[in-house]
């Protein structure tokens, strides 16, 4: 599973801002099920800021929101990225030179159920 999160940062609050997302970062990759993550920013633009991680699951990062340090330092600058979709499942993946896996949808078929 992908959590990508994009944040608009003013130039001038850059250094206070990439401090926090370091800290945010290190509170989630301290959760079980934590696979990578990233602090991106846009060359184009520099305001353009994303961080992206990587869960073993949907689960495994539902519960990584509820630790202590999680809540402490990551959720008050999540809750400061783009109100836009940011949790996505991986239906196709490839490594370098291998050929592409293709992975069922966890989504309930029915979701109304």
């Amino acid at each position: 599973m992908l959590v990508l999160n994009r944040f608009a940062v003013p130039v001038d609050t850059q250094d206070d801002f990439a401090a926090r997302a370091h800290a945010a970062l290190a509170a989630l990759a301290d959760r079980p099920g934590y696979l990578s993550g990233r602090l991106t920013r846009a060359l184009e633009d520099e305001s353009c800021w994303t961080m992206v991680t990587e869960w073993e699951s949907v689960g495994a990062y539902r519960r990584a929101l509820g630790g202590f340090d999680v809540k402490v330092h990551a959720a008050p600058l999540l809750s400061q990225s783009i109100d836009e979709p940011s949790a996505f499942e991986t239906l196709a993946s490839a490594e370098p030179g291998g050929e592409v896996v293709i992975a069922t949808s966890d989504r309930a078929a029915e979701p109304w159920r």
